[in-house]
């Protein structure tokens, strides 16, 4: 009989008395012994015997104000000094399985379709992700609904304890942040293409128009000139630029003495609709449906450089720092950085399984 591999095992499960016998004369077979095996703890241990142990450490004791001795680890432990095999189901440690009872799954990182659809029978209990953020950084206060289709806007002007949203269902919707209910609906018998807010403006793009809202005086603009959806908007040294459908970014300034909006440029070069606008380092960047990124000067208008690298519809661009990024339906993220010469250069792209989308919030 194998008595010395018996006396392994039974050292390894919390022997009796024998146990802190071979502690005293082999200190470093001790020593050894006190590494959990890592396989155990995943329940995928094959070895008959394993050299680690197949239970944690107890805590260190600690005395009893009573005066009694502590009590020993393997009182506490129960059915965990058993050999965890294949289908092991016990214990304390879920390792991402649900055994019932209030147990909660290890969630991943991927989204649970079902419950975007509204429809996941699993609950709390569901491996995937039921919430639009990862992390201690969001938490959801609620939910607002209303909108009959797709949201394309959302404006939050300073000085106001109001939200705006605009939606393809033709309506702008105006929220109390407080109670999160719907305080008015505007029907602006056109689909809302983008907004943002300035100040106290809000500004919708409409079909061949852009209303102005003045959420303090209450002024009700409407700025006339383009032609087709309005895609996108941006603000930008004392001007309010539109990207249109046409390909054509048209430019307005606010005349103080009028409390209104005046044509002030027309820029022209892109040959489809422009849909993503950006401003940062005294330029402006358009994305188009003509797969293409250009540069503006803020201070003359004029294109600088035509940024060409996107395979398809460039959906959305961003200043960062010293970079511009910019995502595009060609399932690509390309980061642009300005090289010696001062002309934006690729210095890095992603790519990614699904296409990019991407819309500023104001």
């Amino acid at each position: 009989m194998d008595m010395e591999g018996n006396k392994r095992v039974f050292q390894r499960l919390g022997g009796g008395p024998s146990t802190a016998s071979d502690s005293r004369h082999h200190p470093q077979q001790q020593q050894q012994q006190q590494k959990v095996c890592f396989h155990w703890r995943a329940g995928k241990c094959t070895r008959h015997p394993c050299p680690f142990l197949h239970r944690e450490l107890p805590a260190p004791a600690q005395p009893l104000s009573n005066g009694g001795a502590p009590k020993r680890f393997a009182e506490d432990s129960g059915s965990q000094f058993l050999r965890r095999g294949p289908k092991f189901t016990g214990g304390s440690n879920t390792w991402g399985r649900v055994h019932g009872g209030n147990a909660v799954a290890k969630k991943t990182e991927k989204l649970c379709n079902y419950w975007v659809q509204g429809n996941c029978t699993y609950g709390d209990k569901c491996r995937y992700l039921h919430s639009w953020s990862l992390g201690d950084c969001f938490d959801m206060l609620t939910q607002l609904e209303g909108h009959q289709k797709v949201v394309t806007g959302i404006a939050f002007p300073s000085g106001s304890g109001n939200l705006y949203t605009g939606s393809k269902d033709e309506t702008l919707r105006v929220w109390d942040c407080q109670s999160g209910q719907c305080a008015g609906v505007i029907n602006l018998g056109g689909e809302i293409g983008c907004m943002i807010s300035e100040g106290p403006w809000v500004f919708v793009g409409l079909p061949n128009l852009v209303k102005a809202y003045n959420t303090q005086s209450n002024a009700d603009l409407s700025l006339n000139g383009p032609v087709g959806q309005v895609y996108a908007m941006v603000v930008g040294n004392g001007l309010l630029f539109a990207g249109i459908q046409d390909g054509s970014i048209l430019a307005w300034k606010f005349n103080a003495a009028t409390n209104g909006f005046e044509p002030a440029a027309s820029l022209s070069g892109h040959t489809l609709g422009v849909v993503s606008l950006v401003v940062g380092a005294n330029r402006l960047y358009s994305g188009s449906m003509d797969n293409s990124i250009r540069v503006w000067n803020l201070e003359t208008l004029q294109c600088m450089q035509i940024l060409t690298d996107h395979t398809s519809v460039v959906m959305s661009v961003l200043c960062w720092d010293q970079f511009l990024l910019s995502c595009s339906l060609d399932k690509t993220i390309k980061v642009w950085v300005a090289s010696d010469s001062g002309n934006l250069e690729v210095t890095y792209t992603h790519n990614e399984e699904h296409v990019c989308i991407g819309s500023p919030i104001s």
